[in-house]
Formats: C-alpha cells, structure tokens, sequence
C-alpha cells in the first residue's frame, strides 16, 4: 500500500478494520433511514392512485423505459381561486413603486410553485355562450364588486340577480360604445375597409372597445394589469373578448414592434409625457407604419373638459402641448379630432426618420444593436425604433387589406430560417386537414361551446386561420426560445404574444374553452418540467374545457398519466396521416368544487 505521496506503507493489520466497519454500517444505516423519511414527506405532496405501465423512450433513445405513477394532485385552497402567479398582488411588497414596477411579470422561484389544482369560485358554472356572453356573465364565475361599486355611474357593468350586465359604458363614452365607435370610424374611415384589423386597447377597462369591434371586423387585443380594479382582464375573457395581463412600465410588452394597425387610450392613466415619453415611444414600436394612435380622455378636448379633471385650464393645454410636440418628434402626424377623441398616425416616411440621426435629436433613433423584436423581459429603451425599410409591404397602406391579407404570405417571413412564401403556403394547407381531422374528433370544435382558444406553439397562426370563420379567436402564442414567427402571425391579421412555458401565462384561472399544443413537450421538455406546464395548463382552462395536444407517442402516454391526477378524462386518438410515431389525445377537464368547507 501507498501513501499519497506514492511512499510505501506498513502492512494494515486485519483487527484494526473492524473499528471502521462497524461505523460505516451505523453511517449507512442513518443514511437509509434519512432517505425513507423523504420518500415519506414526498407521499403527503401527491396521493399515489396506481402505477402505469413503463412507457417507451422515443426510438433510438438508449435510455430505460419511463415509469409513470398516476398522481392526484391536491386542491389548492380556496383563497388561490384567482391565482395569478406572476402578477400576485401577495408580492407586490417586495417589488418597487417606480413607474409600478411591482405589477410587471415577477414569476415566484421553482420551490415556491403550487403543485396543487387550482379551484373555482363556490357556485361556478359553465359560462354563458356567446355571443349572449358579451353582454352579461355569471357574477359566482367573477366575484368581484369593486368595479360594479366604483364605476356604477359610468355604466362599465351592473350586477342584476345572479349576473353582471355589461351595457356598454365607459369613462369617456357615456353614450355607450357603440356611439363611441361610430364617431370613431367617422374620424378613421380605414376602420371601415378591412385597412384596420388588428387593434390594442391598453387600460382596457371591462373591454367593452374591443368587445364592440368584433363585429367590426377588427380583432382587438384587451391590455391591463391586475390593480385596484379587480379582475378587469378576467371579465373581458368570461364575456369571451380576447384580453391579456400586462402594464406599459419598465420592460417592453411581450409582441413584436410593426404588429397592431391601432393602438387605443380611453383615459387609460398612462402619463404618456412622462419619463420622456419612454411610453409613447413603446407604442409607436408596436404600431404598424402607417397605424393609428387613438387618445380619448385627458389632455384631448381640455377647454371644455378640464372642470372635471380636478385641474386648471393651464395645465392641461401645457400637457396637451407636451404631448403634440413628443408624437411629432417621433414621426406621429395629427390626423384628425373631434370632440373628446384625437387621432394621430404613425409616419411612413422615412424621411422623418433620418432626421433622428441627427447628433441633437431626442428621441434618438435605436442603434442598430436594438433589436426590435425582442420583447421578453426586454427594458424599454428611450429611443425611436426605426422601421425596416427592406419590408416594402410593412405599412398599413402597402399589406393587403382583411380578409386578403390571411392568406398573404408577409414579407417577413423571409427574416425566418426557411422561411419562404411557398413554406407558408404549405403550413396553411397542413393545418386546414388537421383542424378538419380535429372537428371529427372533439364535436364541440367549431360550435358555441368553444369561444377562447390558445395555440400554445404556434408558428405561422396556421390552426387559427384554418377557423378564422368559427364562432372563436385564438391567442397564438410563439415561444421567446422558438424562431420568432409572431410578426407574420401579425401580418395575417390575427393576434397572439410572446411566452415562456416554463413560466405561468399572463391571465387568469378558468379563461380558455381550448387550449391546442403541437410538439410542444417534444420541444421544451428539456427546459421545462413538463409537471408545472400542464399544471399551468389545468389553472387557465375552463372547467368541462378541453386540450388538444398533438405529440410524439411517448409524449401522449407520459401527459396521459400526468392529466389523470389533474381530473382530467382523456383519450388517445390517430393522427389525419395514422402515423405510429405521433398520436392525439383529446383531454376534457372535469368540474369540481373545493372539498375545503370554508369556501363552499
């Protein structure tokens, strides 16, 4: 024997091992019993129902067969059933109050997670269909009276019974939303052609705005935080108007920049002159060239308007001025006005834009390092991001108008790897015989039993164009990992946002009829433990709502065992093709109510 040193040792003699073998033995059996009270504490976090069969690896994978254990998920205690986890008002307190940082995206850490299901509201049941649903909801669905109470006199909604009425009301359109819009066209005839199709309604209220332009042909996307107003996005979505979690306030909002043909303030409280106009400046990055801002509420109509507002006739035509000067220093041009309501548009010209390179220009054009896409935890920045001048079909006078421009192959889709007009026109095809194929397999698809629908992988918007004439819109949602496909989801005239599965969605619980997922575990299960996605999946679907999740084989049974302990009944379905290698499983959630007695 030799030391560490490579010197020789003296012979050890047999006797004197039984001293350290003896304590070894002590030392693994307190390691043994360590282990076992683990194993113990893991049994309280999931009741173990049943052990599935070993589930194949994929072919070619060395690795061993999979066992699954079929887990039943705990509930969640009721106070969670509107949980939002990373806009939880819980932690609010350990955020900043600048600019209302505390009510960005801040997503709780692994070990925080609830791995609990999350429960609905004593006496939740099925929502009403629409289009009934745009004009009254369940009040046990959505709770919550603040609003009711606060804003009774400008009508946003009354509770009558056991429902909520929305009339229509709204701050600035007491006269209801229709009229609101219907002055609103007079201003911008391009609302009225299929020129404007998309739309973003930032403070968004109860979305009766963008709830009054479905009709209008124009799909608009519903913004605002989780704040004193109780629930604002959670309304829009129970109506079924499409909506979503989000605050203009350090970081760039989750969409590509050159995506919306309008963008809408009906005083919404954005202090849009304030910290430079860094807010305005993010407006015009997402606003399509040659796309409208639209502003109601103050500084507009401030002559006749400014007794109400608890200011001096002074201060408000200095902010209205303020505020002119900012929109033309970032190539905005006043388009028209009327009474309460002011039109500006985003410049075309790229005249305008070479003079922000001029050494005193503020704002500054964005250096060419600024990428201006990307737009997930992505800080605002203080400058003006030029458009692209290679997209000549970019501006809202230069794209197909709607419903042309579905079936338009964007310009942009040649910024993607592989990315070609005639990869679109493939895509399309194949989604038009899958959404075919999924119609024979969940009869409900295409009825009035769906109406909020998420495709939760899209690339080119193809499963949401292939029901463009279906009583449903869909949320199409491109992973901020994936190939960044969602300006051409844009450019088709459909919305959609930025994500990250392995983080919660910005809505709340119970506010999809659908959610559609295509290889997603096949493409992000290496990131994200595939346990907390499907979670995340069963808190933002509706209860009696369904999933359809397209995957690899192995995937399919592995979700299988999985959805059983979420209450989830599922079935395992042939693909259009009947490949062995890829299957379906068509998933329903089932209604349940909190066993905890306190909530019922």
């Amino acid at each position: 024997m030799k030391h560490k040193d490579g010197k020789p040792g003296s012979q050890v003699d047999k006797s004197s091992r039984a001293v350290p073998l003896s304590i070894m033995v002590v030392v693994l059996c307190g390691f043994s019993f360590y282990l076992g009270g683990i194993f113990c504490s893991e049994k309280e976090r999931f009741l173990i129902k049943e052990v599935e069969k070993p589930i194949q690896s994929p072919k070619g994978s060395s690795s061993s067969p999979l066992q699954i254990k079929s887990a039943a998920f705990q509930e969640c205690s009721s106070e969670y059933q509107d949980y939002t986890p990373c806009t939880d008002p819980r932690k609010w307190k350990k955020y900043g109050l600048h600019r209302l940082t505390f009510m960005e995206r801040h997503c709780p850490p692994v070990f925080e997670r609830k791995e609990c299901l999350i429960p609905p509201p004593n006496g939740y049941q099925s929502p009403i269909k629409w289009p009934k649903s745009r004009n009254e909801c369940w009040y046990r669905n959505v709770p919550y009276d603040w609003i009711n109470k606060q804003k009774s006199n400008q009508n946003w909604l009354r509770k009558e019974g056991e429902k909520f009425l929305f009339p229509g009301g709204g701050t600035m359109f007491p006269r209801g939303v229709g009229a609101y819009v219907d002055l609103m066209q007079d201003l911008i005839p391009e609302m009225l052609d299929g020129t404007v199709r998309t739309a973003i309604d930032t403070g968004c209220g109860v979305a009766s705005w963008g709830g009054d332009l479905l009709d209008r042909g124009i799909l608009t996307m519903s913004l605002a935080p989780r704040d004193n107003h109780e629930a604002q996005v959670q309304f829009a979505l129970e109506r079924g108007i499409p909506a979503i979690l989000g605050i203009i306030s350090t970081q760039r909002l989750p969409f590509p920049s050159s995506s919306f043909d309008m963008a809408h303030c009906s005083r919404c409280l954005i202090p849009w002159t304030e910290f430079g106009g860094i807010y305005l400046l993010e407006v015009h990055r997402i606003l399509r060239p040659g796309g409208f801002w639209v502003l109601s509420g103050p500084p507009v109509n401030y002559e006749n308007r400014w007794r109400g507002w608890n200011t001096t006739i002074e201060a408000q035509k200095n902010d209205y001025e303020k505020l002119t000067d900012l929109l033309t220093s970032m190539c905005f041009k006043f388009y028209n006005k009327k009474d309460d309501i002011a039109v500006w548009q985003k410049s075309s010209d790229s005249t305008c834009y070479q003079r922000l390179s001029r050494p005193d220009a503020y704002p500054p054009k964005c250096d060419d390092g600024t990428e201006p896409d990307a737009a997930w935890y992505t800080p605002l920045r203080p400058c003006v991001v030029v458009p692209d001048p290679k997209y000549k079909d970019l501006g809202l006078n230069s794209i197909p108008k709607w419903p042309q421009r579905l079936n338009v192959a964007p310009d942009r889709i040649s910024a993607i790897h592989g990315g070609s007009a005639s990869t679109f026109k493939h895509d399309d095809t194949k989604w038009k015989e899958r959404v075919k194929h999924y119609k024979k397999l969940l009869r409900a698809l295409g009825t009035d039993k769906i109406r909020n629908v998420m495709d939760m992988n899209t690339a080119y918007g193809g499963f949401a164009a292939s029901m463009v004439d279906d009583p449903l819109w869909v949320m199409n949602v491109v992973s901020s990992y994936a190939p960044n496909t969602l300006a051409v989801v844009f450019d088709r005239g459909l919305i959609g946002t930025y994500h990250d599965w392995c983080e919660a969605f910005s809505t709340y619980p119970r506010t999809y009829d659908l959610l559609h997922l295509d290889g997603l575990f096949t493409a992000e299960s290496q990131r994200c433990d595939m346990k907390y996605v499907l979670l995340e999946m069963d808190r933002i679907l509706r209860p009696n709502g369904y999933a359809i999740i397209r995957e690899s084989s192995y995937f399919v049974d592995v979700v299988a065992a999985i959805a059983k302990g979420m209450r989830w009944g599922c079935r395992k379905e042939e693909t259009e093709y009947g490949i062995e290698k890829e299957k379906i499983l068509i998933c329903q959630k089932k209604l349940w109510y909190s066993s905890n007695q306190n909530s019922r």
